[in-house]
């Protein structure tokens, strides 16, 4: 079932502040004719618990709060880095691995990177992002991505965020925060979910 434009504007609501993933949404889905905003050019101030016990469900979360919050489509992902020396972590809890009040990023790649210290190498992994696509009405569509790569322990790069300096493309021989942003938008795991989505995204609002 798809919502027609007389029933929704043609707006796309991110769930989210992060400017990293409001550039990279707005890129891979600029040939569109639609405006992507964020809920602070709203107003919108949600307080969420990301309490989910997979990336789906946390996504759902997200999507789901601001559509209703918002009355409009909403797009919204959940992502992690699964390190596999480390069985899968920092995974779902990605952003909040690091147990330092107000984390910043580089906090997280220092503390991941001393978590990892004197573990055998190479250290695989990937990233994972799952996105949920929601309307009002509870509508959804969900899609996965997932990048393959490895950790590498000195920082590379100035693009991207997250752990992306540390997270080396082995056939690219380049970190994620190495590659431009055409570049990344054809390999990330953000990326692919997002191509998955985008007829989703056509039907609803275009």
């Amino acid at each position: 079932m798809s919502v027609s434009v007389s029933e929704m504007d043609r707006r796309l609501l991110l769930a989210s502040n992060n400017e990293g993933k409001y550039l990279e949404f707005k890129s891979l889905l600029s040939d569109l004719k639609i405006e992507l905003v964020t809920p602070a050019e709203l107003g919108i101030n949600k307080a969420i618990t990301e309490n989910g016990q997979t990336y789906t469900e946390n996504a759902v979360i997200k999507a789901s709060t601001y559509a209703k919050a918002s009355n409009m489509v909403c797009i919204a992902d959940d992502s992690g880095l699964e390190v596999d020396v480390l069985d899968g972590l920092p995974g779902l809890h990605s952003a909040r691995f690091c147990p330092k009040p107000e984390a910043t990023d580089f906090d997280r790649r220092v503390y991941l990177l001393s978590y990892l210290e004197g573990m055998a190498f190479p250290w695989t992994a990937r990233f994972r992002c799952v996105i949920a696509l929601t309307t009002p009405s509870g509508i959804a569509h969900f899609t996965e991505g997932v990048c393959p790569g490895e950790i590498i322990p000195s920082e590379r790069g100035s693009y991207g965020f997250g752990y992306d300096p540390i997270f080396l493309l082995p056939k690219l021989g380049k970190t994620m925060a190495e590659l431009s942003m055409e570049e990344k938008n054809r390999v990330s795991h953000r990326a692919r979910a997002t191509m998955l989505v985008r007829p989703f995204v056509i039907d609803l609002l275009t």
